[in-house]
């Protein structure tokens, strides 16, 4: 499945694990959105997703708006928009986002990748970006993606989480992959991530560091939009590997996780918003223990730092 491929009811059924009877059932109560092609059902992964994230936590939370930030540097902000715009993919946003609505502020949630969550703050069409970005060079994550997406703009980084970062394979992992170097070998398939997200920045700057050529990769250029979905492809057996996070591999049945590296998890502000009265009320919900409490039992993350300012650019 690529990024625009169209789903059926049976490909959401199976990435669900449920009958297709239910996800009619789904469909009539308007819990999962769903469009028509002549007389047959069609789903965009976006629907799927944003239904598995409203399902993990709609009994702590308020709808909040959904916003469509797209990513070109020529689009003008939009104005009348939420108090907080949240951009980001992990569900512990869509959270956050419920606790600000309860608090009485207007929010919102814009699903982009880290790298183009930046170039939005950058913009001010987001308040906030969550990212995990890492640079092999540095061997850290997200300071100088920070510096050089915001020039010259004065941010903090907020913790959100550390999560395990790691291949995808088969159950039993049957070609016995064990870490980066398993990519140049000619035995091995993969499935990647589109340009921007912070799994494909990763790879990219792994495959650079061990000067292995992209097009020696076989299937670098089989692209999928989330981490669900490529771990449903290694579980279909379309590929020997993908990388993802383990909170993921977890909850699909037949693959394994071979882990590669702790990755950090942060949310990124300007400094002139974090020390306004929404960016101080968000920091505080961030230290709640209540907050800490909705988002422990399912998330598979560490949150040893959350809430904690890291670091100031």
């Amino acid at each position: 499945m690529t990024q625009n491929k169209s789903l059926s009811t049976q490909e959401v059924a199976q990435i669900l694990h449920v009958s297709k009877s239910t996800i009619y059932e789904l469909i009539r109560r308007g819990e999962l959105s769903s469009y028509k092609i002549g007389r047959k059902v069609r789903f965009t992964q976006d629907d799927v997703d944003a239904y598995i994230a409203r399902s993990r936590h709609e009994a702590s939370t308020r709808p909040v708006q959904r916003i469509d930030t797209h990513s070109t540097l020529l689009t003008p902000p939009d104005r009348g928009r939420p108090e907080i715009i949240l951009a980001g993919q992990d569900v512990v946003l869509d959270i956050l986002a419920g606790f600000l609505e309860l608090s009485d502020l207007t929010a919102g949630r814009s699903y982009l990748s880290g790298f183009e969550g930046l170039l939005a703050l950058y913009q001010d069409r987001v308040h906030a970006a969550a990212c995990h970005l890492y640079s092999p060079a540095a061997g850290v994550y997200n300071h100088s993606f920070v510096q050089h997406l915001l020039p010259g703009v004065p941010a903090a980084l907020v913790n959100l989480s550390y999560r395990m970062l790691g291949f995808y394979v088969p159950r039993g992992n049957p070609k016995n992959i064990r870490g980066w170097e398993d990519l140049w070998r000619r035995d091995v398939t993969i499935v990647n991530r589109r340009l921007g997200s912070s799994t494909r920045i990763l790879l990219d700057g792994q495959l650079a560091r061990m000067g292995i050529d992209s097009r020696d990769v076989r299937g670098y250029d089989k692209i999928m939009k989330s981490h669900l979905t490529v771990a449903a492809a290694i579980a279909g057996g379309e590929a020997d590997l993908a990388l993802g996070t383990q909170r993921v591999a977890g909850a699909m049945e037949g693959i394994d996780f071979v882990p590669l590296q702790e990755e950090r998890y942060d949310l990124v502000m300007k400094k002139v918003f974090l020390e306004s009265q929404p960016g101080q009320r968000l920091l505080a919900i961030l230290n709640d223990p209540a907050f800490r409490r909705e988002i422990q039992p399912f998330s598979g993350n560490d949150y040893r730092d959350l809430g904690k300012i890291l670091m100031e650019v």
